[in-house]
């Protein structure tokens, strides 16, 4: 079926303004606080820990920045203060989320950690907790974990919270793609040791760029305040003890995202409206397709970006190399590649699941943990009842579609029968 292009292009998640952005902006300039401090800062700061239960909240240059600082924090509260030139994490192994953009693993490396990986599960596409039970097993000098909540879905935080605890090891939680989601009533980010969360570009809400840590103790604040501006002492002149670091949000930056943060809940809707359109799209065509789950009852989403994956059965033969995918067509089956090729034909944006890190060239000699054991140790091919390695099968099966916020509905219609058509 041939369907005619969008006149104007539908992204994957673009920003949505509202013009209140501007005040806070020209308030930044009118009383000359183009700097890295100022009451946009400390307002969203504010603003942040009321409406999520932090009780300390540093707003930085990015999430990334956020989950450095936290690597930082954890390190030395476990191993000490390093010496000049090695990381707080120098040498020792920290179990990360397998399934995630790289920035959740990339500041373990910061600090001189070697990441694990932990493989991801079904219910949720998180971190999976029978896999961290098992690299406990194999692995019972680790003290720290890293978890990702995975396009605005919260994993099973309570579950590894109690595992975590019974091997006394710290959570760093990367709820940067989840702001405003819940899990039995309470925010992400606000469930670990240390919690970060983003306003890039994409996100829910945005600044253009910046993140924010979320802490639970002064101490902490204080220190993440000092670093993050090159950790300069209390003296008259600038007088370092320590490695500092330029990562303090820009005020300018905070305007935009204190114009944006009254309209969270009206973006958590419409993206909730999103996902739903698709859901009942797709059940009512009977595509053998299922959008990316959460737990109902216990989780209530963001839903940041819909996704979707593919029946195994419904899959014609795909093969993807380090940068390219071929494959071809079969009556009745589609697979991702065809449907993002669809997708960019009429003007519309989606992409490929994140790619697992077991699976990505700068960490596959890392560890990788499955339910099973040593991931790496076990072939890759099916097994009866499921996978060996859930992470490899979302990835090849899955996608994220696009989940614009400014997508009009009739905009939408044309995406899900450009999907449909693909199952033709």
């Amino acid at each position: 079926m041939e369907i005619k292009p969008l006149k104007n292009k539908v992204f994957l998640a673009s920003p949505c303004m509202h013009g209140d952005e501007l005040k806070y902006i020209k308030e930044a300039y009118d009383t000359n606080w183009m700097t890295t401090a100022g009451t946009n800062i400390n307002a969203i700061e504010e603003e942040i820990g009321k409406s999520f239960g932090a009780e300390f909240v540093v707003g930085l240059s990015a999430g990334t920045a956020a989950l450095h600082m936290a690597m930082k924090l954890a390190g030395e509260r476990l191993y000490g203060r390093p010496s000049v030139g090695h990381g707080a994490l120098e040498g020792r192994y920290v179990f990360c989320s397998d399934m995630t953009f790289d920035a959740t693993v990339n500041p373990v490396t910061y600090e001189g950690g070697i990441p694990i990986l932990i493989d991801t599960e079904y219910d949720t596409w998180n971190m999976d907790p029978i896999a961290l039970k098992k690299a406990f097993e194999l692995y019972p000098e680790v003290r720290l974990v890293v978890v990702a909540h995975l396009y605005g879905v919260p994993g099973k935080i309570d579950e590894i919270r109690a595992i975590c605890k019974e091997h006394d090891a710290l959570i760093i939680e990367d709820a940067a793609e989840a702001m405003n989601a819940t899990y039995n009533g309470k925010y992400c980010g606000t469930f670990g040791d240390y919690g970060v969360i983003s306003f890039n570009g994409n996100k829910l809400i945005t600044g253009s760029s910046g993140g924010a840590i979320l802490l639970h103790t002064r101490e902490d604040s204080d220190k993440v305040r000092k670093w993050s501006t090159q950790a300069r002492e209390a003296a008259h002149w600038y007088q370092h003890e320590e490695i500092g670091y330029n990562y303090r949000m820009s005020n300018v930056i905070a305007g935009v995202i204190r114009g944006q943060l009254p309209y969270l809940q009206e973006h958590t809707d419409r993206k909730k409206a999103i996902y739903y359109r698709y859901k009942e799209a797709f059940e009512k065509a009977n595509l053998p397709v299922k959008m990316n789950p959460f737990e109902e009852g216990k989780a209530v989403p963001n839903y940041w970006l819909s996704c979707m994956i593919i029946e195994r059965q419904a899959m014609c033969k795909q093969v993807r190399s380090e940068k390219e995918a071929l494959y071809i067509t079969e009556p009745g089956k589609t697979c991702p590649t065809e449907i993002l090729e669809k997708m960019a034909s009429i003007n519309a944006e989606g992409r490929p699941i994140w790619k697992p890190m077991h699976m990505q060239p700068i960490y596959r000699l890392n560890p990788f943990i499955t339910r099973d054991g040593d991931g790496r140790a076990k072939t890759n091919a099916y097994i009866e009842g499921g996978v060996n390695d859930i992470g490899m099968d979302i990835f090849e099966r899955g996608l994220c579609l696009p989940s614009d916020i400014n997508m009009k509905p009739e905009e939408q219609d044309v995406v899900i029968e450009a999907i449909k058509s693909c199952f033709e």
